[in-house]
């Protein structure tokens, strides 16, 4: 059985980690850190501490009515990508513990796309 890192638990959701290949489980933020663990294997778990999350990235749809996924990155292991069934009480949950000036909204596909032309023709006029 895993341990928990957590002393204190604020909460629990039922979530989705996108780290290979899709596995369900619950999120559980408590008071020193994130965690998934996985609902079939125990063995697959994923703790990341407070101090060790650098950026919290969010897709937003439909100006904020909607976040299909959020992302953690951190400062040495990368970024851990998760769904959860209510994604807005799940960030609510990471911005007691995490600066909200970390908390980021990711591009959307229409800005990506905009940076990439932007990027091949400002390439062009350099050379």
């Amino acid at each position: 059985m895993v341990e928990s890192i957590n002393t204190k638990v604020d909460l629990v959701e039922n979530a989705t980690s996108f780290l290979g290949l899709t596995d369900y489980g619950k999120i559980m933020i408590g008071d020193k850190g994130f965690e998934f663990f996985n609902d079939r294997d125990a063995k697959k778990f994923i703790q990341i501490p407070w101090e060790e999350v650098d950026y919290v990235l969010t897709s937003v749809m439909f100006k904020g009515k909607w976040i299909p996924r959020f992302a953690i990155q951190t400062k040495k292991n990368g970024t851990f990508t998760f769904s959860a069934k209510d994604a807005k009480k799940v960030l609510r949950g990471i911005r007691v513990y995490v600066d909200p000036n970390k908390i980021v909204k990711s591009l959307s596909f229409f800005e990506v796309l905009k940076r990439s032309v932007k990027n091949i023709f400002s390439k062009k006029d350099k050379q």
